[in-house]
């Protein structure tokens, strides 16, 4: 939908008044706890009551920011009664101190940045006791200690606001911030969300609505008091970051289904707007404003805004297979921080300048994004986003996890979802939770369950190409999360090394399995390689899994989702059993889903090269717009040649596990969420 620059300022200004005036009626009496409906987080109901006030405020300090303190609402009157009753002790809406929910750590810096942005409306009005008492409270965080990824920031952002207003703060926490993130800066605008085994592993949305973020901000509020040189440098690096970021939204408006805390939705259109805010951007203020009103288009008209009023727990519909234990009902108002665009002033360009089209809509983009080892490729007829992974899994690489959808699964996109088939939130028998199907290649045990991949080790990221290694392995325990899952056993099996090369809607995906110690001299497991899940018509239906098609290695299967979409596989070498395995309440974007599978004639064949072409686009590819694949042994390597249409080549090499070793076994890391 096209508004007017002035009608889009109104169209988003409405959004946000209607997200914090529903969200009233589930107030305490003085408003410092939002207790909105749902199944509480794992922190509890007190924590969701803060959560439901403080990510609310931080949307109403960039309204007023933006607005220059007019409030027809009357929310600074009605944030500024929930800051006085939340910092009483003998207020029955007291929020919980840090040591009472470590959780409040969170939400203390959304209240911090919040303070900041709302200064002369809201802090500057409150007594001072009441200012003595936020200050003590948040000034508890100080020396207290941090877990090693984001949420360093939050003790950075709160300590730099009572900093600039004579609070609690100590140096030594500060440089720590700011020099564990330096660490986990991995080069050309991407953040690993802190380290997992000591590596750069955590690539998500966390890199966008977290580390570019929190450190410009902090620099804000410190202003003249930030460490010389650190702004410019956080500006540059966000800069370098937008220039991939604008790649990452589909011409749907989608962001990239990957990662865990999906359900924060528009959030990842924080760096977008910030890269307005803090000059820190290559994109024209009408680029910007089109990426940002297409997302938060894309999911208001999807349905994630229910009848009520309120942002539920899921991607576009209530869903809570994309959830973590730390999902409560106000989550979802992290995505307050997409709407960072609402504090520029109505005059600034983003406001005043016509859309243009995106990126992604202008031309087909291929892009090597070497700091996650991811390849993209976008493609304009139809606006899909595609990312294959070979870099990250946010998995410690010393030992091995139950999959993560969002994380482990070969290939994300903004049109497709991974079929995530059970409440994460939720621990279940193995046998309970299918495993990984689309986008993976598994070894099918004696009982049909398919292998796991974390932890993965990257092995190249070189140009349209990539590769990555892992054992195969079967856990007990089929629940998973971001951080691992919880300890279980696991039959371990061979390595199975996979390669990618990536152009247009067509993946070149080949595989090899070799044995690993233990291993019987004869394989035993069968193997499968998914395609795209697609959310389907709920009447549609396709052949069994494992149908073997006459043509042999030609097999194809094929999916047709919904909007046009077409998940297409077609076996080159080795798979000539074709099949669909469909899903009910398994995927994100709808009720029924489905995914295409291919797979070889009995077990596996040790050292042997096995091909298939991975599709997904707005339609079927045209046969003369499919790549030609060609095979051979290079000593102990197996090479792929791809001879792409319009002349580009691409060689993807797997070696013999024994040629390129694994990843020492190092300390894992202590994780945590937000």
């Amino acid at each position: 939908m096209t508004r007017t620059p002035a009608a889009d300022r109104a169209h988003w200004e409405r959004t946000a008044d209607r997200l914090l005036l529903s969200v009233r009626p589930y107030a305490t009496e003085h408003h410092a706890l939002v207790n909105l409906p749902g199944v509480p987080s794992a922190s509890g109901v007190w924590s969701d009551g803060l959560e439901g006030f403080a990510r609310t405020f931080l949307l109403a300090g960039f309204r007023l920011r933006g607005a220059d303190g007019a409030d027809p609402h009357g929310i600074a009157e009605w944030y500024a009664a929930g800051l006085a009753a939340g910092t009483d002790p003998a207020s029955p809406e007291r929020w919980p101190t840090f040591a009472e929910c470590n959780q409040a750590k969170v939400e203390a810096a959304s209240i911090a940045l919040a303070l900041h942005e709302t200064r002369p409306w809201i802090w500057d009005r409150l007594t001072d006791p009441v200012r003595q008492r936020v200050l003590d409270w948040l000034g508890l965080m100080v020396g207290t200690d941090m877990p090693g990824n984001n949420w360093v920031w939050f003790q950075g952002v709160t300590e730099a606001f009572a900093r600039t207003t004579g609070g609690s703060w100590r140096q030594e926490d500060l440089d720590r911030t700011i020099a564990l993130t330096d660490e986990w800066y991995a080069g050309e605008g991407w953040y690993s969300d802190g380290l997992t085994g000591g590596r750069h592993r955590n690539f998500d949305h966390y890199n966008g609505w977290a580390m570019h973020l929190y450190p410009l901000w902090f620099c804000r509020i410190l202003g003249d008091a930030a460490p010389a040189g650190l702004l410019d440098r956080y500006r540059d690096r966000l800069r370098r970051f937008l220039a991939d970021q604008r790649l990452l939204i589909g011409g749907n408006g989608s962001p990239l289904i990957q990662g865990r805390s999906l359900t924060y939705r528009f959030a990842a259109l924080a760096p977008v707007w910030a890269g307005a805010l803090f000059d820190a951007t290559p994109l024209p203020p009408g680029e910007t404003r089109a990426l940002a009103s297409r997302a938060l288009d894309h999911f208001t008209d999807h349905g994630a805004i229910d009848e009520r009023g309120l942002l539920t727990l899921g991607w576009h519909r209530p869903f809570r297979g994309v959830l973590q234990v730390y999902s409560g009902p106000a989550s979802p108002y992290w995505a307050s921080k997409g709407m960072i665009g609402l504090a520029l002033p109505p005059a600034h360009p983003v406001w005043t300048a016509d859309e243009t089209p995106l990126a992604v809509e202008r031309e087909d983009a291929v892009r090597t994004l070497t700091g996650p080892g991811w390849l993209l490729s976008t493609t304009a007829s139809d606006g899909v986003v595609r990312v294959v992974n070979h870099g990250g899994d946010h998995a410690d690489p010393a030992r091995p996890f139950s999959d993560d959808p969002c994380y482990a699964r070969f290939a994300y996109a903004t049109h497709a979802a991974p079929e995530t088939p059970a409440d994460p939130t939720v621990a279940r028998p193995a046998g309970d939770v299918p495993g990984p199907v689309d986008n993976s290649v598994t070894l099918l045990d004696a009982a049909g369950r398919p292998s796991h991949r974390r932890p993965l080790v990257r092995l190249s990221v070189d140009g349209a190409s990539a590769v990555s290694r892992s054992r195969a392995h079967w856990p007990a325990d089929g629940t998973w999360d971001p951080f691992g899952g919880p300890p279980t056993d696991h039959a371990e099996g061979p390595w199975i090394t996979v390669g990618s090369a990536l152009r247009g809607s067509v993946e070149v995906r080949v595989v090899r399995v070799d044995p690993a110690p233990g291993d019987p001299a004869v394989p035993e497991w069968p193997l499968r390689v998914g395609g795209w899940a697609l959310a389907v018509d709920p009447a549609a239906a396709g052949p069994e899994e494992g149908t073997p098609v006459p043509d042999g290695a030609s097999a194809t299967a094929r999916v047709a989702g919904r909007d046009g979409l077409v998940s297409l596989l077609t076996g080159v070498r080795g798979l000539p059993n074709a099949g669909v395995v469909s899903g009910r309440d398994a995927n994100a974007l709808g009720a029924a889903s489905a995914t295409p599978v291919l797979g070889s004639e009995g077990p596996v064949a040790y050292g042997t090269v096995y091909a298939a072409l991975v599709h997904l686009g707005g339609g079927d590819p045209a046969p003369d717009a499919l790549p030609a694949v060609t095979t051979r042994a290079e000593g102990a390597a197996l090479v792929a040649e791809v001879a792409w249409p319009g002349g580009a080549r691409d060689t993807v090499r797997l070696p013999d596990p024994a040629e390129a070793g694994t990843d020492a076994d190092v300390p894992r890391r202590n994780p945590h969420r937000a």
